[in-house]
């Protein structure tokens, strides 16, 4: 057996092994693409508001936050508040609590998802979403974990895209042609439309997932990274030069400290001026007696990676730590763009597109590679019965007897 004939073999019983669950990744990978532009088209009244007069101001946090737990019906409190620049947009107060952790299913691992989204200058509630069962994150939870439990589901996921990276490079090992002369070039690099089926579909596997193959392993690596913890400390190693994550600054409250009316306020007003050009800013509220109110600065509406941090004391409001995304290492930046890298989103509206048509030729994929293997399995019993009938025609086929 030839060394190409033996990485045909691999490549197509690890296509057939892992192609479904590669096919379901792909197409929700695409699908999710461009979930936030199908929402806020779908949902507009949700997600944005009539402009205020320039003379108008937004309610203090903290009269927003409860106006937010009302609405939620007071036994859902929001863990994460997304204010924005734009006076167009209403914040959103987002509510998460886990459910049972040995659940099997994604569903059984949330006890609740919901946010509730609020006009910042007059306090009214715009409308409730649930998330939990919401079409997006089914979409999600469908590409992270096949809806399951993720410590059942994104094991599956996992080795199921390491094995889709070990395709890719077979891929193109039998891509390569043997000799680049102008026929095999052409046969190479572009999809003859004007042949029979059989040979359009073979050109769709050969050609598009050449052309797909860098985008591609990108979107898988970066999977990875999420997949498996080793795979994210070898990135990490790599990109940093360093096997010793930098060292960060410890800081909690003070639960001795004079507590203030109003120190969410406090801590919101501090970030909206150190934060001047900010597009979103985060906020966390505290949780425990020593925890902190942790406020990220992001400087893009679509992307999370290019965030600095601020930590404030939950009595007081006083700032006590900040963290910049410029000071860390290289290893720490990239991982924190992985999520950004992932969609495609840290090259804006192109970058979607380019994942969104790497993640639809992924997703053809197993669906060509199926078609060409049956192909085979129909060509291979033509030749058989082929032969059986010669037999029988000169009398050379042996008697069941």
């Amino acid at each position: 057996m030839t060394f190409k004939k033996a990485v045909g073999k691999i490549h197509l019983w690890l296509g057939l092994a892992s192609g479904l669950v590669v096919f379901i990744v792909s197409i929700t990978g695409c699908i999710f693409a461009f979930q936030k532009e199908i929402s806020e088209a779908v949902e507009r009244d949700l997600f944005f508001i009539k402009p205020p007069s320039a003379q108008a101001q937004t309610l203090p946090l903290s009269t927003l936050l409860q106006r937010a737990e009302g609405a939620l019906d007071g036994k859902v409190y929001p863990n994460f508040i997304t204010s924005y620049r734009s006076p167009d947009r209403t914040w959103e107060f987002m509510a998460y609590k886990d459910g049972d952790e040995k659940a099997f299913t994604f569903f059984g691992t949330v006890d609740y998802y919901k946010s509730a989204f609020v006009n910042p200058y007059t306090g009214e509630i715009t409308g409730i979403k649930d998330y939990k069962y919401d079409f997006f994150t089914v979409i999600k939870y469908l590409h992270w974990s096949l809806l399951l439990n993720t410590i059942y589901g994104q094991p599956i996921v996992g080795w199921s895209t390491f094995i889709f990276v070990i395709m890719l490079i077979s891929g193109l090992i039998l891509w390569w042609p043997k000799k680049w002369n102008k026929t095999n070039i052409q046969k190479s690099f572009n999809i003859k439309w004007s042949a029979k089926f059989k040979r359009i579909n073979y050109d769709l596997h050969n050609v598009l997932g050449f052309y797909a193959m860098l985008i591609t392993l990108i979107l898988a690596f970066t999977g990875l990274v999420w997949a498996f913890s080793w795979f994210q400390s070898a990135v990490y190693v790599v990109a940093s030069q360093s096997v010793t994550p930098p060292q960060h600054k410890t800081v909690k409250s003070d639960t001795t400290a004079v507590a203030v009316k109003t120190p969410l306020d406090i801590a919101f007003r501090t970030a909206q001026n150190t934060f001047p050009e900010a597009e979103r800013i985060g906020v966390s509220p505290a949780t425990g007696k020593e925890g902190l109110i942790y406020i990220y600065g992001y400087r893009d509406e679509e992307t999370y990676y290019d965030a600095d941090g601020l930590q404030f004391d939950q009595y007081t409001g006083k700032l006590l730590n900040r963290e910049n995304f410029k000071d860390g290492n290289a290893g720490e930046k990239l991982i924190s763009m992985n999520y950004d890298i992932h969609v495609g989103a840290i090259l804006g509206l192109p970058g979607k597109i380019i994942a969104f048509c790497a993640s639809l030729i992924a997703a053809s994929l197993p669906v060509t590679g199926l078609l060409i293997w049956l192909g085979k399995g129909r060509k291979s019993a033509k030749r058989s019965k082929r032969r059986v009938i010669h037999r029988l025609r000169f009398g050379k086929a042996v008697s069941a007897s």
